[in-house]
């Protein structure tokens, strides 16, 4: 999920992820984490386990301070590059907001300086019974991580790794075919430069056509296969994403059939008249695949525009 993907999901639930958060921070907080980091680890390990989003946890005192070193999800620590225990905090966005509330805050979606994920944080203020600021506990997670969890899409990304590789397995066999059918076009090509004849120069420009038109259209499905599943962090449940892969492939076959159709076209011209049925017929089809090509984008985008404005004024 692009960082694309990852803000609009989160402007059309933002709700739900900032209830979530708080209602993680509420059920976590506990006023001894300010004297015994101990509590921290085991929280934080808590927290990792059932909500596998969240990726930080730690403590500032009233002026901003963080008071406990970072605890993190080990692949978090791995890569975190941020200071830990003493550092200055008093500027980041958390500590403003809970600085200046009595309540659960959750602040807007941020690059963490910790995991370089973009992440929200949510925090609560402590203060004892004269009201005096004791310190801040803040939980950070993992913004495309929660959206996918919310969403129940976490068991479909374990498996993401194995359709890349079977899509690629895949890609790379049309790919050999590409090749083969290039070497056969070039071959051709040499022998009627080598040793041409009135026949050939008739009739082995429409097979080399052919040749090169199976490998212009199985190397674009190739092409738009490793794109769409591969290479691109294509979000599947927006209507768009699917609309663009289908209207990708079918342009592809559109465009094989149409020039397929010409060529049987300049055939029956030149006095195959047995092929003028079939070309016809061909044309007739490529009209019919742009046709319906134009009333699938049409109606899908018409859709994805009321199903957005129904869920804006829900």
């Amino acid at each position: 999920m692009n960082y694309i993907n990852v803000m609009e999901r989160y402007h059309e639930y933002k709700d739900a992820i900032h209830e979530l958060m708080a209602s993680i921070i509420a059920g976590a907080f506990d006023k001894n984490f300010f004297d015994d980091e101990h509590l921290l680890d085991h929280s934080m390990k808590w927290l990792s386990t059932h909500y596998p989003f969240v990726e930080l946890i730690f403590t500032l005192d009233q002026h901003g301070i963080q008071k406990s070193q970072n605890y993190t999800k080990t692949q978090v620590k791995k890569y975190s590059t941020s200071k830990g225990k003493g550092a200055d905090r008093s500027f980041r966005p958390y500590y403003i907001k809970a600085s200046e509330h009595e309540s659960i805050v959750v602040t807007e979606p941020y690059l963490s300086s910790s995991s370089h994920n973009l992440c929200i944080s949510t925090a609560i203020k402590y203060t004892d019974k004269a009201g005096v600021n004791i310190g801040i506990l803040v939980i950070d997670i993992d913004l495309a991580h929660a959206i996918e969890f919310l969403m129940g899409d976490i068991k479909r990304k374990k498996f993401h790794p194995l359709f890349s590789f079977i899509y690629t397995s895949i890609v790379i066999g049309l790919f050999f075919i590409v090749a083969i059918l290039l070497f056969s076009a070039g071959s051709e090509i040499v022998s009627l430069m080598i040793s041409p004849s009135s026949e050939d120069l008739k009739l082995k420009p429409f097979g080399i056509i052919i040749f090169l038109t199976l490998a212009l259209a199985i190397f674009d499905l190739g092409k738009t296969t490793i794109e769409e599943e591969v290479l691109m962090q294509k979000d599947i449940l927006r209507h768009s994403s699917t609309r663009r892969t289908i209207t990708r492939f079918i342009a592809t076959i559109l465009i094989a059939v149409s020039i397929e159709a010409l060529l049987l076209m300049f055939k029956s011209v030149l006095g195959s008249s047995e092929y003028l049925v079939n070309a016809v017929a061909m044309m007739a089809a490529s009209v019919g695949l742009l046709i319906g090509l134009g009333i699938y984008v049409y109606l899908g985008a018409k859709a994805e525009v009321l199903l957005k404005y129904r869920s804006t004024n829900e």
